[in-house]
């Protein structure tokens, strides 16, 4: 038996054999968890009971997707800025375009990221569910999760007899961010960092965390609205009057775009080199969801080795645009539990996100032909990896099935740790509503 086996039933056995006691504490975490920076302006981020725990060598094979992974789209953001015909691959507006060919200063195409995967624990197989570069968020998670264990008995008891290391997510940030900076040809000394957002979408409790890990390295560190910035004289400025040297982009570029006579400021400031950003606009290119499109494409195989094409025909789900010059919607209709449906450049599970397995052939027929041609694309529906999990706090408290999600987290192409989502016997994850995140251990061994 695998060791994260061996720990998984550990839990599984206490949990069976001291289910009040469980009970109890999982009421008293949530409680802890309902007075934490997790339930932030009426949205709560909520857990279930067991913890994810994998052994070495699952975490060695998130190494190499992550390291592997990084490679490919690297090359897809150079061909992207180098080539014009395979630029036309892209459904970016101009002004889009524009902004991903400014150059990039500094030693990183992809400096944040986290991939998204169906992955099965029990063979190592796995397919991409999704890409996030800016904006990639949820680290607190992690944080806050571990932190209400001392509550859970089953936890305890498996910690006592197995070595047990948590991930870390933000001071590794600050250090990934501030090498960066190093490579910047216009670096300052004592720089004064920004974080940067339409704050009324900002997680922001998470804002105030990485705010913290900066200053604690001692670095200046300032949590903006990003209308609220002034260039001034090819200096860029919070509302507070400060200058800004450094940005860590979480500001999404859809939102970006869609506020852009808005953010003049700070476009300015970036078109003028007056002030290092991470990330550049160009990780836009990764982020989009046409970017599955793209990887299968013939200009791709051009500058793709063998073994990157076979990477990615066998992980990357088929991916079209759902209107008439892709697909036909009589092929989506008549065969809905090959498919689901997603928009096309959305986050936080914006937008409908569909399964055809989850609807009847009318109820499917219907949102197939509303959003037919309105910006969704249509992706090759993969199975999910279900493992048994309880749910005492916002659950019925009995075992169920749940969807297990390894998000995995890159910094400037290193894996960091993963955001491990979850729900119950559902087919999509919908961000606060049905979802739960675990945090994750890796196990070294008994103690």
């Amino acid at each position: 038996m695998r060791l994260q086996e061996e720990v998984f039933e550990t839990y599984k056995e206490q949990v069976n054999a001291h289910m009040e006691e469980n009970r109890e504490g999982a009421l008293k975490a949530k409680e802890a968890l309902e007075n934490s920076p997790l339930n932030f302006k009426g949205v709560m981020d909520k857990t279930i009971h067991i913890p994810k725990v994998f052994d070495s060598e699952t975490i060695d094979h998130f190494k190499k997707i992550a390291s592997f992974t990084h490679g490919i789209f690297s090359k897809v953001i150079k061909e992207y800025r180098e080539n014009a015909d395979f630029r036309k691959l892209f459904p970016f507006s101009k002004e889009l375009e524009e902004l991903i060919l400014l150059p990039i200063p500094y030693d990183a195409l992809l400096p944040i990221m986290r991939m998204d995967l169906f992955y099965h624990e029990d063979t190592g197989e796995f397919k991409f569910c999704e890409i996030n570069t800016d904006g990639t968020a949820a680290m607190i998670r992690d944080l806050e999760m571990r932190k209400v264990l001392n509550y859970n008995p089953a936890h305890n008891y498996v910690s006592e007899r197995y070595e047990l290391e948590p991930f870390e997510l933000f001071d590794s940030w600050v250090k990934t961010f501030m090498s960066l900076y190093e490579t910047y040809p216009k670096k300052r000394e004592n720089p004064n960092v920004a974080l940067v957002d339409f704050l009324e979408n900002a997680t922001y409790t998470e804002f105030e965390e990485f705010e913290r890990h900066f200053k604690a390295a001692g670095i200046n560190c300032e949590i903006c609205e990003i209308r609220s910035l002034k260039y001034e004289d090819g200096v860029l400025y919070s509302e507070k009057g400060n200058r800004i040297d450094a940005i860590y982009r979480r500001v999404v570029t859809a939102d970006i775009m869609d506020h852009y006579d808005e953010v003049g400021a700070l476009l300015d400031a970036v078109r003028d080199d007056s002030v290092f950003i991470a990330g550049s606009f160009a990780t836009q290119v990764i982020h989009t969801k046409w970017l599955f499109y793209v990887l299968h494409h013939e200009m791709t195989e051009k500058f793709l080795t063998e073994e990157e094409l076979a990477f990615v025909k066998k992980h990357i789900p088929l991916t079209l645009e759902f209107s008439s010059e892709y697909i036909s919607m009589e092929e989506v209709i008549s065969n809905k539990d090959k498919y689901i449906l997603k928009p096309m450049d959305a986050y936080a599970s914006k937008g409908i996100y569909a399964a055809g397995r989850e609807h009847g052939t009318a109820e499917w027929e219907k949102i197939a032909k509303d959003l037919y041609g309105k910006g969704y694309i249509c992706q090759e529906y993969c199975e999910q990896y279900m493992k048994d999990n309880i749910d005492f706090g916002w659950g019925d408290g009995k075992w169920h099935k749940f969807i297990n999600m390894p998000g995995l987290y890159t910094y400037n192409g290193e894996f960091k740790g993963i955001l491990m989502r979850t729900t119950c016997e559902e087919n999509i994850i919908t961000a606060h509503d049905n979802e739960r995140t675990m945090p994750v251990f890796l196990v070294k061994g008994k103690k």
